[in-house]
């Protein structure tokens, strides 16, 4: 009786268990954390390389800024689905290629 209830007690404790590590890893967006820190590193160095102007340092700012909430509203709800992880990485390619467009245009400080 007594290995019963402790098996089911372990039992109990594994299943309580396995979706909170679950819940906990379905929200992290590690290449994604990466992606928006390379960007942040290429949008400061134009600023310092005088590639970008303070009109489009600002815009790629608010771009970089607009991606965090995004991630953000994704992640409240503890789960980042397969969907909203693909217009999370479409969002931060089109701000990449914003990026590039704007640090090698004509346009210096």
């Amino acid at each position: 009786m007594r290995k019963a209830i402790r098996f089911g007690a372990v039992v109990l404790a594994l299943l309580t268990a396995v979706p909170t590590v679950a819940m906990a890893q379905s929200t992290r967006t590690p290449g994604l954390d990466q992606r928006e820190a390379t960007q942040q590193h290429r949008i400061n160095q134009g600023v310092r390389s005088g590639e970008l102007t303070r009109h489009e340092t600002r815009k790629l700012e608010h771009g970089q800024a607009n991606l965090r909430r995004n991630e953000a509203r994704a992640k409240a709800d503890g789960v980042v689905t397969h969907r909203e992880r693909v217009q999370l990485q479409h969002q931060a390619d089109r701000q990449s290629a914003r990026i590039a467009h704007e640090k090698n245009d004509a346009q210096t400080r």
